[in-house]
């Protein structure tokens, strides 16, 4: 960070660097950056949403409100990115730019990369028991995950079949 501020970066040097989007706005700012020629990185999560008895893969922001753009801090309009749609302005400290480490971006595109390569815990149909609660020892089926660490599961209760959330934590997968 100290050369950045100052000034001992040469031009033609392709740093990393962060973009607060205005908010809810992270998509339009990308696809304008990129329709200027920028390079972006924009890092999106796969999740579950649960709604109206279905389930659907959706895609989140991994950091909602921002995403990296990759510069020449000496030779790039910047003004042209803080005033583009979107866009609300370059993070800086003390007034300076802050390049983000090309190791860290890798390192959150290989997490991603390992995140999709990995089998959940929990598929669809999944035979699961209860470990904890009012319903401790009861078995039910996994239908979805729904966030923030609960599961929505399918019980026969007196008959009748019904959608319960539980919390993570009181779920094992019965093999």
């Amino acid at each position: 960070m100290e050369s950045c501020m100052n000034g001992s970066e040469s031009a033609g040097e392709l740093r990393w660097y962060l973009i607060q989007c205005k908010p809810r706005q992270d998509a339009r700012a990308l696809e304008n950056l990129e329709r200027q020629d920028f390079t972006c990185y924009r890092p999106m999560r796969a999740v579950a949403r649960y709604r109206d008895g279905r389930t659907r893969a959706d895609e989140e922001s991994l950091f909602p409100g921002y995403l990296f753009i990759r510069l020449d801090r000496l030779t790039n309009n910047w003004h042209a990115i803080n005033s583009t749609r979107g866009v609300h302005k370059i993070v800086r400290f003390d007034g300076y730019p802050v390049p983000v480490p090309d190791k860290l971006i890798d390192s959150i595109r290989a997490r991603l990369a390992e995140s999709l390569a990995t089998e959940p815990y929990l598929k669809p149909g999944d035979r699961v028991r209860i470990e904890a609660g009012a319903f401790a020892q009861t078995e039910a089926i996994f239908l979805v995950d729904d966030g923030d660490h609960r599961v929505v599961l399918l019980l026969n209760i007196l008959q009748t079949e019904q959608r319960l959330s539980f919390p993570l934590e009181s779920v094992r997968r019965v093999c």
